[in-house]
């Protein structure tokens, strides 16, 4: 499948055409997911499209502010868990996939809380990215958001250092950026992560941390969009 947009540039082709494979898989009355990120506007857009066009019917938790006001604007309906107990499908992003395990790393667009309550909460979790989000093993490319909260962060800081390599706290315009659930984020600089699953309890276990951004089991497929508009899909090995 080849798709693209006159005025596209090769990554905007790559990701649009991971966006619109993936909400080729939405089918009418579903609760969906929606996530965060550039490639997420493509999927919104998409959406929108098949609503307009085909009157699809169907009820959106999105992961962020941002997302929501996306889908509003293009006529997709959104819901929270208070009207929907679990949802059919969740779509979104990823900053890394791990070849073969379909680990993640995501939260480099600050929503890594919300993100990971949405995909747990669905029955199928489908992630789009274009290729350069692909690497051999976690921690090669992208630091592994940590979401923590405001108070004592400076003490939470200190123990993400003694088992998480290198915490930067995220900055915007020279402050503290905050999620849109009131917190701050440390971008730890892991380097390769040799044990994901330990790496996630530690960070677990720690009081102050409210989130972090390994995504370890869950993905039902990867949708890489490729930069003449192509699509290939990974799936789990084994």
């Amino acid at each position: 499948m080849t798709l693209g947009t006159p005025g596209d540039t090769e990554a905007d082709a790559a990701k649009r055409a991971s966006a619109t494979a993936a909400v080729a898989l939405v089918e009418n009355g579903m609760r969906l997911g929606l996530g965060s990120g550039t490639t997420m506007k493509f999927a919104v857009e998409a959406l929108g499209r098949r609503v307009r066009a085909e009157g699809l019917q169907v009820r959106c938790v999105a992961t962020s502010v941002r997302t929501e006001d996306w889908a509003r604007a293009d006529g997709v309906t959104v819901t929270d868990f208070a009207s929907v107990e679990r949802l059919d499908l969740a779509i979104d992003g990823a900053d890394e996939v791990e070849t073969g395990s379909l680990r993640l790393i995501k939260g480099l667009g600050g929503a890594l809380l919300r993100e990971k309550i949405v995909a747990e909460a669905a029955s199928r979790f489908v992630v789009i990215v274009d290729p350069s989000k692909i690497v051999g093993q976690l921690g090669e490319r992208a630091p592994v958001p940590v979401e923590v909260l405001q108070f004592g962060h400076e003490m939470t800081e200190r123990r993400l250092a003694a088992i998480a390599g290198r915490p930067v706290l995220r900055l915007l315009d020279g402050s503290p950026y905050v999620t849109d659930n009131g917190n701050l984020i440390y971008d730890c600089h892991t380097g390769v992560i040799a044990d994901p699953v330990e790496l996630g309890h530690r960070l677990g276990a720690i009081a102050g941390v409210v989130g972090h951004g390994l995504f370890l089991s869950g993905v039902e497929r990867v949708l890489i969009g490729e930069k003449g508009g192509a699509v290939r899909e990974m799936q789990r090995a084994g």
